[in-house]
């Protein structure tokens, strides 16, 4: 009788045992999501240091940018407006590309990626200004070639020249910043991977545990009858 209250006590430790831990389990997986979670939002996320003082600054300058001469003395607040003073100066497509790409990308994207630390955004900025890079150097280039409407008035102003740089600057930095953030999120990739892996043999190690675990009460039976 002893023995039959003992074996039914250690059932019942068992089955205590054996309900704390999903509970356990169900902890560590809310654990799991929300670290998962954390590591999202923190690849996602940038850290230019001492970078986003210098791109800040160029924000500045390409903003001063705008209300300097372009050309003659068309501002590139004129151009953007294509006001009279623009067609007076013969301003072609290539000066209205350059100024609205440093506008949006140049000032805009680059002073949202400041502000909020997204990678998504800094990667925009990069591309844009990359691309008003090269529609800097044909506006410059417009601005010294006979076009269809004739020679140009003026040559190139201050402000184009300015904003010209300005974006040379933004887009270093950000490819710098986003190339960083890139193989960090190659490397965290990678990581992922092997702790997967290592996951996946910790749970086959458990399964084989397990499974002798429960052969072993049925060999001791068969064992005592061949005794018998």
């Amino acid at each position: 009788m002893m023995t039959e209250e003992s074996n039914a006590e250690d059932r019942g430790t068992d089955g205590s045992s054996g309900a704390e831990k999903p509970s356990e389990a169900e902890a560590f997986d809310g654990f799991k999501d929300d670290l998962e979670r954390a590591e999202r939002k923190v690849a996602g996320e940038i850290d230019p240091g001492a970078r986003a003082l210098v791109v800040a600054i160029a924000v500045l300058v390409a903003i001063g940018s705008l209300v300097l001469p372009h050309t003659g003395h068309a501002t590139a607040i004129d151009v953007l407006t294509s006001d009279s003073t623009a067609h007076a100066e013969n301003i072609v497509i290539t000066s209205r590309v350059f100024v609205w790409l440093t506008l949006v990308f140049g000032i805009g994207f680059s002073a949202l990626a400041l502000v909020t630390r997204r990678w998504v955004l800094a990667w925009v900025a990069l591309c844009g200004s990359a691309v008003a890079c090269v529609a800097g150097m044909l506006a410059w280039w417009s601005r010294n070639t006979p076009g269809l409407d004739g020679d140009p008035k003026h040559g190139v102003g201050a402000g184009l020249v300015i904003g010209w740089i300005a974006m040379f600057v933004i887009t270093f930095h950000w490819a710098r910043v986003v190339w960083a953030r890139t193989n960090y999120h190659l490397s965290l990739e990678a990581q992922r991977r092997d702790e997967a892996a290592e996951a996946e043999k910790r749970a086959l190690a458990l399964q084989r545990r397990a499974g002798q675990a429960a052969d072993a009460p049925r060999a001791k039976p068969a064992a005592g009858k061949d005794d018998a």
